[in-house]
This record gives structure tokens, C-alpha cells and sequence, in this order.
């Protein structure tokens, strides 16, 4: 009996290995490319940096998914993950994008920095699961996908609805005629339509990767209108080295490190739940030290992250959803998958494809990739005693309140220090900064159930 190998260490033939860890790498692709497409364009970025970001993201999610997956001594949990951005970060990076004197350098010192936090504090982690009850993590998401939401409404609009120009060195906002233009919103809208009729009537793998064909279809669409060019795809190459560094060395200040390191608690927190919700669906029992080896494999895949020019990453909670669906528990499945999104990264001109999808085509996933995200934030506090416990309603409505002041009101702390800006202009963060104080003070801290909840908030969390 001591020579059955477990079901998560056992290699399957190699033809079903590569079907396998295709599917897991078509489940989660479009989470993946969306990340760099958004901070990307945010920055105003080229379509050939942009095409860059793409590729080295997926490169880096092949590098992370394989450290995590085959594991080394004191990194990596050896259970079926895949790594991929977290959606999490995507609002204090926008917030640092906007700051001049940040900008991408700037983000990628607080990566890198936030990585090596990450590698340190990971046997601590599990210390701090106290404070994130369901009620914390749900706000919590909750927020992060309505502040996406703007992301994805300004995608099926075309942009951004106004322009800022310089005139006479002084910045200027005017309307963006380009914006909501009808033929936009309707490709927008058949995307939309295309991803809801494949969820409804679709089954197993076609639902599972209904987002990416809505995308192809809206993609196949624009080009027929002549909305979609495909010169820079041509001008790609076909095969490139992904190298660190590539925009320059990183820059660290004070105030994005930080605001990345408190993203890198909330991330770790949401990995840990899901580590042991892998942990009861593969039958293989996690300890406390195989968490600390995931969550170390978390910081680095962080920090190579911000080497490899992307950004911080997580386990994908709907590839974790996906060995549920199919059974399928090997690690080596996803290992497979780890060795796909190398290749990938390896391809310039597939990179280049994604970047030359219009932005009306995006909007249009957008809103079910977003929406999904607050969605399961709403599913997460469907598990919270509201009825007995009336301070949990205070502990959501006050930090979604916070959670909406940079949304609402983008100038509300402008007379507040200028270095303060990238944490207090990100709601994502201020909620989860609130949403752990008042639950502290209101409902105090308890570890009896922590591990419990975690658990059971995992296995409806999505990144």
C-alpha cells in the first residue's frame, strides 16, 4: 500500500496530459491577458509594449504555475494550481499608473518588493486568518469587482469618455467623440449575447471557456467591419525570449511597496482558503507546512513577476473549480498547462493577436468578467449571519462605503499628502483596510472557525 502513488502525483499518458493542461490554460487564459491589457492601456503604452506585457505575463504564469506545481525545497504546495494575475492589485496599479512621478517602474519596484515580503511573512500568514472571516473577504471582492465594473464599461464604450489635452502646458478634459458610438456597442452587446447563449446552452468545456469564444466571436466580427487591423500582428515575430527588466530598473518608493505588500495580505489570505479547498477536493491532506510552501511560492512567482516585467500573482480559484468538474486531480495536468503558457509567452505574434482585439469587443467580457468577480463577492456574504449578528451589516455597508469614495469622488482626499495618494486613491484597498478594523472591533477575532471559513469562502472565490 505505502507504493500507491496518490492520485495528485500520478503522470497520466502524455495525450491526455496535453488535452488536460489545455483546457486549464483555456479556462483561465482570458483572466490572464486581461490584467496587462488593462494596466497596458491605462498607461497609454504602445500596441507593441502592450503586445509585450501579454507575453510576458503568460510567461511568467508558466514559470509561477510550475515553481508552484513541482515544487523545490520550501516552495510550492505540489497540488493541481495554475497561477495567473490577481485581479486584486489591478486598482492600486491603475492608481499608481496615474501618478506620474509611479508609473510602470514604479510598479514593478513594488512587485518585486511585495514578492520578497510575501517569501518572509508566508509561515505568518496563517497567523492573520482570523481577521478575514467570509464577511471580510466578500466585502472585499465585492468592492474589487464593482471597481472593475468602470473598467469594463469604458471597454464597451471604446476608451475612455473624455480626453485630456495640453494647452498652454495646462491639462484641458473634452469629450471623446469616439466614445459609445453605436456600432461599438453593438459588437459590445453580440459578445455579450454570444457568452450568455453559451452558458445557457452550451455544456462542460464550452461553458467553462464560454468568455474566451465570446471574445474569438466578437474578434471575428470586428474584423469583418474593418474594426480590427492586423499590421502590427504581422510585423510580430514569431518567437521571441522574454527578458527581466525589459522597460528599464525598477523604481521602489515607500508608499507603493507598502500598498502592494497589504494587496500581497489579502491575496495570501484568499490562496490560503484555497489551498485547503484543493486540499478536500484532491483528498490529499494539507499541513501547515505545504501552506507555507504555497504562499512562498506565491511571493515568488511575485517577485519573478515583477522581474519578467508583469505583476503579482495568485492561484486561479476557477481552475481550482475545474478539478472539482472533471476529477481530473493530478498536479502534473496543470504542469502541462505551466509548460503551455511558456510556449505562448515564447510567441510574439499570438501576443500581438490579443493586443489587436478592440477594446468594444473586451467590454462586452468585461462586464461578465467583472460582474462575475462582484458577484462571488455577494455569493461569498450569502454565508454571513446577518440576521443574528447585525454588526456584520455595518461592517459591509460602511467599508463599501469607503471602498466608493475614489470612484465617486476621485478628488475627495486631494488635500491630503500627495504620498498617501496610491493607497487612498485605490477602493479596493481602503474597504479591506475598513472591513478588517471594523470587524475587529465590532465582532472581535476568533480562530476557531477561521480555518473552517476560509475553506468554505474559497470555494466560491474567483480572481
Amino acid at each position: 500500500m505505502s507504493g500507491e502513488v496518490h492520485p495528485v502525483d500520478q503522470i497520466l499518458p502524455t495525450p491526455r496530459l496535453l488535452a488536460l493542461g489545455l483546457q486549464h490554460v483555456l479556462v483561465m487564459y482570458a483572466g490572464a491577458v486581461a490584467v496587462p491589457l488593462i494596466i497596458g492601456r491605462a498607461l497609454k503604452l504602445p500596441p507593441e509594449d502592450v503586445a509585450f506585457l501579454i507575453s510576458a505575463d503568460l510567461f511568467a504564469c508558466g514559470i509561477a504555475t510550475l515553481v508552484q506545481c513541482i515544487g523545490f525545497p520550501g516552495v510550492g504546495i505540489r497540488l493541481p494550481v495554475m497561477m495567473g494575475v490577481t485581479f486584486a492589485s489591478v486598482g492600486p496599479m491603475l492608481s499608481m499608473a496615474a501618478a506620474p512621478d509611479i508609473g510602470l517602474l514604479g510598479i514593478y519596484g513594488s512587485v518585486i518588493a511585495a514578492g520578497l515580503f510575501a517569501i518572509v511573512a508566508a509561515p505568518f500568514i496563517s497567523r492573520l486568518l482570523p481577521l478575514f472571516p467570509p464577511v471580510v473577504t466578500g466585502t472585499i471582492i465585492l468592492v474589487i469587482g464593482i471597481s472593475l465594473m468602470r473598467v469594463g464599461i469604458n471597454w464597451a464604450g471604446g476608451g475612455l469618455p473624455t480626453l485630456t489635452k495640453m494647452i498652454d502646458g495646462v491639462p484641458h478634459a473634452f469629450p471623446n467623440p469616439a466614445y459609445g458610438q453605436l456600432q461599438g456597442l453593438g459588437i459590445a452587446l453580440f459578445v455579450l449575447l454570444v457568452i450568455l447563449g453559451l452558458i445557457k446552452w452550451g455544456s462542460g468545456f464550452v461553458t467553462n471557456v464560454a468568455v474566451l469564444l465570446g471574445i474569438v466571436a466578437g474578434a471575428v466580427l470586428a474584423a469583418v467591419l474593418g474594426m480590427m487591423h492586423f499590421e502590427k500582428v504581422a510585423a510580430a515575430p514569431w518567437a521571441a525570449i522574454v527578458l527581466p527588466l525589459h522597460f528599464g530598473p525598477p523604481k521602489f518608493q515607500l508608499v507603493p511597496i507598502i500598498t502592494m505588500c497589504i494587496v500581497m495580505i489579502v491575496v495570501m489570505i484568499e490562496s490560503l482558503g484555497m489551498f485547503l479547498a484543493l486540499g478536500e477536493i484532491t483528498g490529499k491532506a494539507v499541513s501547515r507546512d505545504a501552506l507555507t510552501r504555497g504562499l512562498r511560492a506565491d511571493g515568488v512567482g511575485t517577485f519573478l513577476g515583477g522581474l519578467f516585467n508583469t505583476f503579482p500573482y495568485t492561484s486561479f480559484s476557477q481552475n481550482v473549480g475545474l478539478v472539482g468538474v472533471t476529477g481530473v486531480r493530478s498536479r502534473w495536468v496543470t504542469i502541462a498547462g505551466g509548460g503551455i503558457l511558456l510556449l505562448l509567452g515564447l510567441l510574439p505574434k499570438m501576443a500581438a493577436l490579443v493586443e489587436a482585439v478592440p477594446l468594444v469587443v473586451l467590454g462586452g467580457a468585461g462586464l461578465v468578467m467583472f460582474g462575475m468577480v462582484a458577484a462571488t463577492g455577494a455569493r461569498i456574504l450569502t454565508a454571513v449571519d446577518f440576521k443574528n449578528n447585525r454588526y456584520n451589516l455595518f461592517v459591509v455597508a460602511i467599508s463599501v462605503g469607503f471602498g466608493m469614495i475614489p470612484l465617486v469622488s476621485p478628488n475627495f482626499f486631494k488635500n491630503l499628502p500627495h504620498g498617501l495618494h496610491p493607497l487612498l486613491e485605490s477602493g479596493i484597498l481602503l474597504s479591506a483596510l475598513v472591513a478588517v478594523a471594523l470587524n475587529a472591533f465590532l465582532n472581535g477575532v476568533s480562530g476557531k472557525t477561521a480555518e473552517a471559513d476560509a475553506t468554505a469562502a474559497a470555494a466560491t472565490a474567483t480572481h
